[in-house]
Protein backbone atom coordinates (compact mmCIF):
# COMPACT_ATOMS: atom_id res chain seq x y z
CA UNK A 1 0.00 0.00 0.00
CA UNK A 2 1.45 3.40 -0.66
CA UNK A 3 2.29 5.54 1.94
CA UNK A 4 0.09 8.12 0.42
CA UNK A 5 -3.11 6.03 0.06
CA UNK A 6 -2.96 4.53 3.35
CA UNK A 7 -5.53 7.12 5.03
CA UNK A 8 -8.08 6.46 7.90
CA UNK A 9 -10.50 6.06 5.26
CA UNK A 10 -9.20 2.50 4.22
CA UNK A 11 -8.16 1.82 7.71
CA UNK A 12 -12.35 2.30 8.84
CA UNK A 13 -13.67 0.73 5.28
CA UNK A 14 -11.39 -2.11 4.82
CA UNK A 15 -10.88 -0.79 1.22
CA UNK A 16 -7.69 -0.11 -1.14
CA UNK A 17 -7.93 2.97 -2.37
CA UNK A 18 -9.30 5.87 -0.58
CA UNK A 19 -11.78 6.20 -3.44
CA UNK A 20 -16.02 6.20 -2.76
CA UNK A 21 -18.86 5.21 -4.87
CA UNK A 22 -21.79 7.30 -3.71
CA UNK A 23 -24.97 5.51 -3.87
CA UNK A 24 -26.93 6.96 -7.25
CA UNK A 25 -30.72 6.64 -7.51
CA UNK A 26 -31.51 4.02 -9.87
CA UNK A 27 -27.48 4.26 -10.38
CA UNK A 28 -25.94 2.23 -7.79
CA UNK A 29 -26.88 -1.21 -8.30
CA UNK A 30 -25.30 -5.01 -7.08
CA UNK A 31 -23.17 -5.15 -10.43
CA UNK A 32 -21.29 -1.17 -9.87
CA UNK A 33 -20.97 -2.23 -5.82
CA UNK A 34 -19.13 -5.31 -7.01
CA UNK A 35 -17.15 -3.68 -10.10
CA UNK A 36 -16.11 -0.80 -7.07
CA UNK A 37 -15.19 -3.27 -4.79
CA UNK A 38 -13.45 -5.44 -6.70
CA UNK A 39 -11.05 -2.35 -7.95
CA UNK A 40 -10.50 -1.35 -4.51
CA UNK A 41 -12.76 1.26 -3.56
CA UNK A 42 -15.68 1.18 -1.26
CA UNK A 43 -19.12 1.20 -2.99
CA UNK A 44 -22.76 1.93 -1.91
CA UNK A 45 -25.92 0.70 -2.55
CA UNK A 46 -28.71 2.75 -3.28
CA UNK A 47 -30.97 1.52 -0.50
CA UNK A 48 -33.62 4.50 -1.47
CA UNK A 49 -34.29 3.12 -4.69
CA UNK A 50 -33.68 -0.52 -4.57
CA UNK A 51 -37.43 -2.00 -4.36
CA UNK A 52 -37.72 -3.40 -1.04
CA UNK A 53 -38.56 -6.80 -2.12
CA UNK A 54 -35.34 -6.84 -4.20
CA UNK A 55 -32.98 -5.40 -1.81
CA UNK A 56 -32.11 -8.05 0.43
CA UNK A 57 -31.05 -9.78 -3.17
CA UNK A 58 -28.70 -7.07 -4.32
CA UNK A 59 -26.94 -6.96 -0.95
CA UNK A 60 -26.81 -10.82 -1.05
CA UNK A 61 -25.87 -10.69 -4.55
CA UNK A 62 -22.42 -8.03 -3.76
CA UNK A 63 -21.71 -10.55 -0.54
CA UNK A 64 -21.36 -13.96 -2.79
CA UNK A 65 -19.17 -12.10 -5.83
CA UNK A 66 -16.71 -10.51 -3.53
CA UNK A 67 -16.71 -12.89 -0.46
CA UNK A 68 -18.02 -10.33 2.51
CA UNK A 69 -20.07 -7.60 3.15
CA UNK A 70 -17.16 -4.96 3.08
CA UNK A 71 -19.36 -2.59 1.71
CA UNK A 72 -21.87 0.37 2.42
CA UNK A 73 -25.78 0.80 1.78
CA UNK A 74 -27.33 4.26 1.30
CA UNK A 75 -30.49 4.99 3.15
CA UNK A 76 -33.09 7.66 3.95
CA UNK A 77 -35.35 7.81 7.10
CA UNK A 78 -38.21 8.87 5.23
CA UNK A 79 -38.45 6.21 2.81
CA UNK A 80 -41.37 3.42 3.67
CA UNK A 81 -38.75 0.96 4.34
CA UNK A 82 -36.22 2.41 6.39
CA UNK A 83 -36.79 0.35 9.09
CA UNK A 84 -35.91 -2.41 6.78
CA UNK A 85 -32.85 -0.92 5.65
CA UNK A 86 -31.78 -0.58 9.25
CA UNK A 87 -32.25 -4.28 10.25
CA UNK A 88 -30.47 -5.69 6.76
CA UNK A 89 -27.37 -3.45 7.60
CA UNK A 90 -27.13 -4.98 10.77
CA UNK A 91 -28.09 -8.11 10.11
CA UNK A 92 -25.40 -8.39 7.46
CA UNK A 93 -22.72 -6.49 9.18
CA UNK A 94 -22.32 -4.55 6.23
CA UNK A 95 -18.89 -1.94 7.08
CA UNK A 96 -20.96 0.59 6.81
CA UNK A 97 -24.41 2.94 6.02
CA UNK A 98 -24.56 6.82 4.62
CA UNK A 99 -27.45 9.11 4.54
CA UNK A 100 -28.39 12.57 4.03
CA UNK A 101 -31.47 13.12 6.71
CA UNK A 102 -30.20 10.75 8.98
CA UNK A 103 -31.22 8.17 11.85
CA UNK A 104 -31.88 9.23 15.61
CA UNK A 105 -29.13 8.46 18.61
CA UNK A 106 -30.76 5.51 18.98
CA UNK A 107 -30.78 3.83 15.31
CA UNK A 108 -27.20 5.02 15.74
CA UNK A 109 -26.54 3.21 18.86
CA UNK A 110 -27.94 0.11 17.06
CA UNK A 111 -25.50 0.53 14.08
CA UNK A 112 -22.06 1.50 16.56
CA UNK A 113 -23.11 -2.18 18.54
CA UNK A 114 -23.15 -4.32 15.34
CA UNK A 115 -19.80 -2.53 14.48
CA UNK A 116 -21.49 -1.32 11.26
CA UNK A 117 -20.02 2.66 10.25
CA UNK A 118 -22.53 6.08 10.24
CA UNK A 119 -21.18 8.39 7.28
CA UNK A 120 -23.74 10.92 6.76
CA UNK A 121 -23.46 13.21 3.97
CA UNK A 122 -23.13 16.84 4.62
CA UNK A 123 -23.50 20.35 2.38
CA UNK A 124 -23.10 22.63 5.28
CA UNK A 125 -21.05 23.32 8.30
CA UNK A 126 -23.86 23.20 10.71
CA UNK A 127 -24.93 19.80 9.51
CA UNK A 128 -20.96 18.31 9.86
CA UNK A 129 -21.26 19.77 13.85
CA UNK A 130 -24.43 17.72 14.12
CA UNK A 131 -24.03 14.76 12.37
CA UNK A 132 -20.90 14.46 15.16
CA UNK A 133 -23.06 15.02 17.93
CA UNK A 134 -25.61 12.15 16.54
CA UNK A 135 -21.88 9.89 16.27
CA UNK A 136 -20.96 9.80 13.02
CA UNK A 137 -17.85 7.53 12.51
CA UNK A 138 -17.04 9.32 9.30
CA UNK A 139 -18.43 12.23 7.14
CA UNK A 140 -18.70 12.84 3.31
CA UNK A 141 -18.98 16.83 2.76
CA UNK A 142 -20.56 17.86 -0.82
CA UNK A 143 -19.56 20.72 -2.37
CA UNK A 144 -22.08 22.69 -4.25
CA UNK A 145 -19.93 21.28 -7.79
CA UNK A 146 -22.15 17.72 -7.01
CA UNK A 147 -24.80 16.63 -8.54
CA UNK A 148 -28.37 16.11 -7.42
CA UNK A 149 -29.54 17.49 -3.77
CA UNK A 150 -27.13 19.74 -3.39
CA UNK A 151 -26.00 22.68 -0.85
CA UNK A 152 -24.43 25.74 -2.26
CA UNK A 153 -21.16 25.88 -0.69
CA UNK A 154 -18.50 25.00 -2.89
CA UNK A 155 -15.86 22.01 -2.26
CA UNK A 156 -12.90 24.84 -1.58
CA UNK A 157 -14.75 26.41 0.69
CA UNK A 158 -16.83 23.58 2.65
CA UNK A 159 -13.63 21.18 3.11
CA UNK A 160 -11.45 23.42 5.35
CA UNK A 161 -14.20 24.93 7.23
CA UNK A 162 -15.43 20.90 8.64
CA UNK A 163 -11.69 19.90 8.76
CA UNK A 164 -11.09 22.57 10.83
CA UNK A 165 -13.99 21.79 13.28
CA UNK A 166 -14.55 18.18 13.45
CA UNK A 167 -12.52 15.01 15.09
CA UNK A 168 -13.63 12.45 12.78
CA UNK A 169 -12.04 11.48 8.95
CA UNK A 170 -13.64 13.29 6.34
CA UNK A 171 -14.70 12.66 2.96
CA UNK A 172 -14.92 15.33 0.41
CA UNK A 173 -17.76 14.55 -2.84
CA UNK A 174 -18.60 17.52 -5.32
CA UNK A 175 -16.45 17.65 -8.13
CA UNK A 176 -13.39 15.17 -7.88
CA UNK A 177 -13.02 13.00 -10.80
CA UNK A 178 -9.21 12.68 -10.94
CA UNK A 179 -5.80 12.02 -8.96
CA UNK A 180 -5.46 15.76 -9.05
CA UNK A 181 -8.37 15.91 -7.06
CA UNK A 182 -7.19 13.20 -4.39
CA UNK A 183 -4.06 15.26 -4.26
CA UNK A 184 -5.43 18.06 -3.61
CA UNK A 185 -7.75 16.75 -0.59
CA UNK A 186 -5.18 14.52 0.81
CA UNK A 187 -2.93 17.20 1.10
CA UNK A 188 -5.51 19.45 2.83
CA UNK A 189 -6.35 16.57 5.50
CA UNK A 190 -9.17 14.74 4.00
CA UNK A 191 -8.80 10.75 4.23
CA UNK A 192 -10.47 10.53 0.60
CA UNK A 193 -12.60 11.73 -2.35
CA UNK A 194 -16.21 10.20 -3.12
CA UNK A 195 -17.51 10.00 -6.39
CA UNK A 196 -20.96 9.75 -8.37
CA UNK A 197 -21.26 11.13 -11.63
CA UNK A 198 -17.83 10.01 -12.30
CA UNK A 199 -19.05 6.25 -11.82
CA UNK A 200 -22.06 6.88 -13.59
CA UNK A 201 -19.93 7.26 -15.97
CA UNK A 202 -18.42 3.71 -15.99
CA UNK A 203 -18.58 0.78 -18.19
CA UNK A 204 -20.30 -1.02 -15.83
CA UNK A 205 -22.84 1.75 -15.03
CA UNK A 206 -26.78 0.23 -15.24
CA UNK A 207 -27.89 3.57 -17.24
CA UNK A 208 -29.03 3.51 -20.49
CA UNK A 209 -27.27 4.02 -23.04
CA UNK A 210 -28.94 6.85 -24.75
CA UNK A 211 -29.05 8.66 -21.36
CA UNK A 212 -24.85 8.22 -21.20
CA UNK A 213 -24.44 9.63 -24.77
CA UNK A 214 -26.30 12.97 -22.97
CA UNK A 215 -24.01 12.77 -20.22
CA UNK A 216 -20.72 12.50 -22.83
CA UNK A 217 -22.01 15.52 -24.51
CA UNK A 218 -21.46 18.05 -21.59
CA UNK A 219 -18.58 19.73 -22.91
CA UNK A 220 -19.15 23.26 -20.86
CA UNK A 221 -19.84 23.12 -16.94
CA UNK A 222 -22.55 25.70 -16.93
CA UNK A 223 -24.72 23.56 -18.64
CA UNK A 224 -24.87 21.71 -15.41
CA UNK A 225 -26.41 23.91 -13.35
CA UNK A 226 -28.68 24.12 -9.97
CA UNK A 227 -31.90 24.45 -10.52
CA UNK A 228 -35.07 24.81 -8.08
CA UNK A 229 -38.25 24.14 -10.31
CA UNK A 230 -38.53 20.68 -9.73
CA UNK A 231 -39.14 20.34 -5.77
CA UNK A 232 -38.15 24.23 -4.21
CA UNK A 233 -34.88 22.32 -3.26
CA UNK A 234 -31.25 23.45 -5.12
CA UNK A 235 -31.00 20.55 -7.57
CA UNK A 236 -28.11 20.38 -9.81
CA UNK A 237 -28.74 18.38 -13.35
CA UNK A 238 -28.08 18.76 -16.73
CA UNK A 239 -29.87 20.95 -18.75
CA UNK A 240 -32.39 19.09 -21.03
CA UNK A 241 -35.89 20.36 -22.83
CA UNK A 242 -37.96 18.99 -19.65
CA UNK A 243 -36.09 21.57 -17.36
CA UNK A 244 -35.89 24.18 -19.64
CA UNK A 245 -40.19 23.89 -19.99
CA UNK A 246 -40.44 23.62 -16.49
CA UNK A 247 -38.50 26.52 -15.34
CA UNK A 248 -39.94 29.24 -18.30
CA UNK A 249 -43.50 28.44 -17.55
CA UNK A 250 -45.61 30.76 -14.92
CA UNK A 251 -47.52 29.30 -12.20
CA UNK A 252 -50.22 27.68 -13.73
CA UNK A 253 -48.05 26.26 -16.35
CA UNK A 254 -45.99 24.53 -14.21
CA UNK A 255 -48.85 22.74 -12.44
CA UNK A 256 -49.96 21.64 -15.62
CA UNK A 257 -46.82 20.10 -16.66
CA UNK A 258 -46.43 18.71 -13.11
CA UNK A 259 -50.08 17.09 -13.26
CA UNK A 260 -49.59 15.84 -17.08
CA UNK A 261 -46.39 14.22 -15.85
CA UNK A 262 -47.86 12.31 -13.26
CA UNK A 263 -51.10 11.54 -15.29
CA UNK A 264 -48.54 10.04 -18.43
CA UNK A 265 -46.97 8.14 -15.75
CA UNK A 266 -50.16 7.18 -13.40
CA UNK A 267 -49.59 3.52 -12.83
CA UNK A 268 -46.25 4.64 -10.67
CA UNK A 269 -47.25 7.87 -9.22
CA UNK A 270 -50.64 6.56 -8.46
CA UNK A 271 -52.45 10.04 -9.90
CA UNK A 272 -56.27 9.19 -10.58
CA UNK A 273 -58.34 11.91 -12.64
CA UNK A 274 -59.98 12.87 -9.38
CA UNK A 275 -56.72 13.46 -8.03
CA UNK A 276 -55.81 15.67 -10.63
CA UNK A 277 -59.08 17.51 -10.36
CA UNK A 278 -58.81 18.42 -7.08
CA UNK A 279 -54.70 19.47 -7.10
CA UNK A 280 -56.26 21.83 -9.61
CA UNK A 281 -59.62 23.34 -8.16
CA UNK A 282 -56.75 23.59 -4.86
CA UNK A 283 -54.61 25.66 -7.27
CA UNK A 284 -57.55 28.36 -7.67
CA UNK A 285 -58.12 29.09 -4.10
CA UNK A 286 -54.09 28.84 -3.01
CA UNK A 287 -50.48 29.04 -4.58
CA UNK A 288 -50.14 26.83 -8.23
CA UNK A 289 -46.64 27.22 -7.78
CA UNK A 290 -46.30 25.02 -4.39
CA UNK A 291 -48.79 22.77 -5.11
CA UNK A 292 -47.23 22.21 -8.51
CA UNK A 293 -43.66 21.33 -6.57
CA UNK A 294 -45.64 19.01 -4.50
CA UNK A 295 -46.88 17.08 -7.67
CA UNK A 296 -43.48 16.73 -9.20
CA UNK A 297 -41.82 16.02 -5.90
CA UNK A 298 -43.88 12.86 -5.68
CA UNK A 299 -42.78 12.62 -9.45
CA UNK A 300 -39.34 12.87 -8.93
CA UNK A 301 -38.54 8.95 -8.91
CA UNK A 302 -40.60 8.47 -11.55
CA UNK A 303 -38.97 11.23 -13.73
CA UNK A 304 -35.47 9.49 -12.94
CA UNK A 305 -36.65 6.17 -14.15
CA UNK A 306 -37.63 8.04 -17.45
CA UNK A 307 -34.02 9.01 -17.78
CA UNK A 308 -31.94 6.31 -15.27
CA UNK A 309 -34.23 3.03 -16.06
CA UNK A 310 -36.20 3.72 -19.33
CA UNK A 311 -33.62 5.39 -21.48
CA UNK A 312 -35.18 8.74 -22.44
CA UNK A 313 -33.17 11.61 -21.18
CA UNK A 314 -35.52 14.44 -22.32
CA UNK A 315 -38.64 12.95 -20.14
CA UNK A 316 -36.84 12.80 -17.17
CA UNK A 317 -34.43 14.84 -15.04
CA UNK A 318 -30.50 14.19 -15.32
CA UNK A 319 -29.03 14.71 -12.19
CA UNK A 320 -25.13 15.37 -12.79
CA UNK A 321 -21.75 17.00 -11.05
CA UNK A 322 -20.43 19.68 -12.91
CA UNK A 323 -17.63 17.39 -13.61
CA UNK A 324 -19.60 15.64 -15.64
CA UNK A 325 -17.45 18.22 -18.53
CA UNK A 326 -14.61 17.58 -17.68
CA UNK A 327 -15.50 13.37 -18.40
CA UNK A 328 -14.79 12.10 -21.98
CA UNK A 329 -14.84 8.61 -22.79
CA UNK A 330 -16.72 5.82 -20.96
CA UNK A 331 -13.58 3.72 -18.42
CA UNK A 332 -14.15 0.55 -16.19
CA UNK A 333 -14.44 0.72 -12.29
CA UNK A 334 -11.52 -0.81 -12.31
CA UNK A 335 -9.51 2.09 -15.05
CA UNK A 336 -10.91 4.73 -13.24
CA UNK A 337 -10.10 4.18 -10.10
CA UNK A 338 -6.39 2.51 -10.86
CA UNK A 339 -5.99 5.73 -12.73
CA UNK A 340 -6.78 8.12 -10.01
CA UNK A 341 -4.67 6.74 -7.60
CA UNK A 342 -1.62 6.17 -9.56
CA UNK A 343 -1.94 10.00 -10.88
CA UNK A 344 -2.32 11.30 -6.74
CA UNK A 345 0.43 9.53 -6.18
CA UNK A 346 2.56 11.15 -8.88
CA UNK A 347 1.22 14.53 -7.67
CA UNK A 348 2.18 13.73 -4.36
CA UNK A 349 5.56 12.70 -5.15
CA UNK A 350 6.15 15.30 -7.29
CA UNK A 351 4.98 17.74 -4.27
CA UNK A 352 7.33 15.93 -1.60
CA UNK A 353 10.56 16.11 -4.17
CA UNK A 354 9.77 19.70 -4.37
CA UNK A 355 9.69 20.04 -0.73
CA UNK A 356 12.77 17.72 0.60
CA UNK A 357 16.21 19.06 1.12
CA UNK A 358 18.31 15.19 -0.65
CA UNK A 359 19.26 14.76 2.56
CA UNK A 360 16.41 15.67 4.87
CA UNK A 361 13.02 13.77 3.63
CA UNK A 362 9.86 15.77 4.42
CA UNK A 363 7.45 13.58 6.30
CA UNK A 364 3.74 13.17 4.31
CA UNK A 365 0.94 14.65 6.45
CA UNK A 366 -0.94 12.14 7.87
CA UNK A 367 -4.90 12.96 8.84
CA UNK A 368 -6.58 11.96 12.17
CA UNK A 369 -7.98 8.67 12.70
CA UNK A 370 -11.52 7.53 14.05
CA UNK A 371 -11.95 9.47 17.93
CA UNK A 372 -8.05 10.93 17.18
CA UNK A 373 -7.96 14.47 18.08
CA UNK A 374 -6.71 16.37 15.26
Amino acid sequence: MSRWLNTPLTEALGCRYPIVQTAMGWVADANLVIATTQAGGFGFLAGATIPADELEGEICKVIDATGGSNFGLNFHMFQDNAAQCVDLAIQYRLRAVSYGRGPDKQTIARFKAANVLCIPTVGALKHALKAVELGADLITIQGGEGGGHTGGVPSSILLPQVLAAVNVPVIAAGGYATGRGLASVLAAGASGIAMGTRFLMTRESPTPSATLERYLKVADPQQVRVTTAVDGMRHRMIENRFINQLEQAGPFGRLRIALGSAWQWKQQTGMSLAHMAGVFFRSLREDPSALSQVVMAANQPVLLQRSMVDGHPDDGILPSGQVAAAIGELLSCREVIEGIAAEAEQCLDALLARCQPATEPCQPHRPASIGEPL
